[in-house]
């Protein structure tokens, strides 16, 4: 909805917007590679997964993800600009630079998981065949590893580490600056005006950050799977619902946006209801 509302109503076409309507993307893709599985399994007397179908499910489950993380740290950027250069926000943060930032972050995902990835598949899976959770990730998946696993846990700790904790850093260096730009201006309305614009923001990265860290920023792929599996259910399917409300339903330009969009529904409704009246 948030995505067809930013793609087909001109007051949302800005850069905030953009990013919005991309984050929301994400997590329909994201939600996408675990839940339907998920739910299949839960469902269904025989809960299994073909070993073709589990690397892909968390290739793209990581890329996804990896590429969320990326897009966070550009929208605390596009925040920073709007509230700290406000007469230069159009001239920074124009077309063809939003079109950059968001290939540069699905580049940045596709490279910061590459080389785990490479070094994942080829290892020799001839052990137990059960996944102590509900979709492939990738400390689970390592355990049903015969062989050395110590080159793969570092590499997926040191890519996990580099991309949380670097888009952390970009992240709070954004914030840092911003606050900074909040206290210096003078009207107490003012203040609270500017601070309300970055509050979602904030929310949002606590959330997926926080649990993120929690998961995949460890050497070693410690044996504590029920809280990771509820880390895991939070980032997948607790945070993309609250998102959309916590971003835009509670923005007055969204919900205009929306109620338009609704009346112009009814009023279609309405109308071809007339016309097969009159015939």
């Amino acid at each position: 909805m948030i995505v067809l509302l930013v793609w087909g109503d001109y007051r949302l076409h800005s850069p905030m917007y953009f990013f919005v309507a991309n984050l929301s993307f994400l997590e329909v893709a994201i939600t996408s590679t675990v839940v339907p599985k998920m739910l299949a399994n839960t469902f269904s007397l025989t809960k299994t997964i073909s070993f073709v179908d589990c690397l892909t499910q968390s290739f793209f489950y990581f890329l996804l993800g990896s590429t969320e993380f990326f897009i966070l740290a550009v929208m605390s950027f596009d925040r920073y600009v709007a509230i700290c250069n406000p007469l230069r926000y159009t001239i920074i943060m124009n077309k063809q630079t939003c079109i950059l930032l968001l290939l540069g972050s699905y580049v940045g995902a596709f490279l910061s998981i590459l080389a785990s990835s490479i070094l994942t598949a080829p290892l020799p899976f001839c052990g137990p065949n059960v996944i102590n959770h509900f979709f492939c990730d990738s400390a689970p998946m390592l355990k049903l590893v015969c062989a050395d696993i110590s080159l793969a846990e570092l590499a997926d700790f040191v890519s996990s580490a580099v991309l949380l904790l670097g888009s952390l850093l970009l992240t709070g260096v954004s914030y840092t600056c911003i606050v900074i730009a909040i206290l210096k201006i003078p009207s107490v309305q003012g203040r609270q005006k500017a601070f309300s614009t970055c509050v979602s923001h904030i929310t949002v990265v606590t959330l997926y950050y926080g649990s993120s860290i929690f998961i995949y920023v460890q050497p070693k792929k410690v044996t504590v799977m029920d809280a990771n599996k509820f880390a895991t259910v939070l980032n997948t399917i607790v945070t993309p619902v609250l998102n959309p409300f916590i971003y835009s339903l509670r923005n007055k330009k969204v919900k205009d946006s929306l109620k338009d969009s609704l009346n112009k529904y009814v009023s279609m409704l309405t109308n071809l209801r007339s016309l097969r009246s009159q015939k």
